[in-house]
């Protein structure tokens, strides 16, 4: 993608604020997978313990956008933003594979030993936290990435949203459960999710090749 006519004064601008959005995202999973974690081992939580992993996958993308920011510094030659935001967006990429292998796994062992969501006070306040958060962080980084002509930010927005439904998707779930007792409605809800994952790493690594000259 090349990046739209900007003068220095805004390229900078944006640059710097990539720079938030993305240490933003990152400590924000950070803490989020350290209370999960921790609060899904001390409650015997599997679904706790899963929205923790789950925000690890998601540190491992923001970080690649964070390398490709540090790699490709504003006073950078175009040739320089375009290497590093390819090879940032093919990394973003295999970490959609690595979420849709897990949300995958994850779900079908929900399904095939009949595990409930526990409706741990801790575990939803997350998820309604991060329900409320990431949409706006997404579209920020959206925003930005587009501005920036950086597929690599763009790519890392999809993943924020995905992080939004999987949020969605475990309140959703626990509702269902408690209301109607439906137990499977959280894993076929995340497991439904799985193709579309899988098909934005395949795209995000396809795209990232086109244009590659070595």
């Amino acid at each position: 993608m090349t990046a739209p006519s900007l003068t220095p004064i805004e390229l900078s601008g944006l640059h710097r604020r990539a720079f938030q959005l993305e240490w933003l995202t990152t400590l924000w999973n950070v803490a989020e997978a350290v209370i999960a974690i921790g609060s899904g081992a001390v409650a015997g939580s599997s679904a706790l313990v899963a929205f923790g992993i789950d925000s690890l996958i998601e540190v491992s993308s923001a970080l690649v956008v964070l390398w490709r920011l540090f790699k490709a510094a504003p006073d950078a030659s175009a040739e320089q933003v375009e290497r590093a935001d390819r090879r940032a967006h093919r990394l973003v990429g295999i970490t959609f594979f690595m979420l849709a292998a897990y949300v995958a796994v994850d779900a079908l062992r929900g399904i095939l030993f009949r595990t409930v969501p526990e409706a741990s006070p801790v575990g939803m306040a997350l998820a309604v936290a991060s329900l409320l958060a990431m949409p706006a962080l997404a579209i920020a980084k959206q925003r930005t990435g587009r501005r920036m002509g950086s597929r690599a930010l763009e790519a890392d927005a999809l993943e924020t949203w995905l992080c939004a439904y999987l949020s969605a998707a475990l309140l959703i779930g626990l509702a269902l459960n408690s209301l109607l007792g439906w137990w499977w409605a959280d894993p076929v809800a995340a497991m439904a999710m799985a193709p579309f994952m899988v098909w934005q790493g395949r795209r995000a690594i396809l795209e990232s090749g086109s244009g590659e000259e070595d």
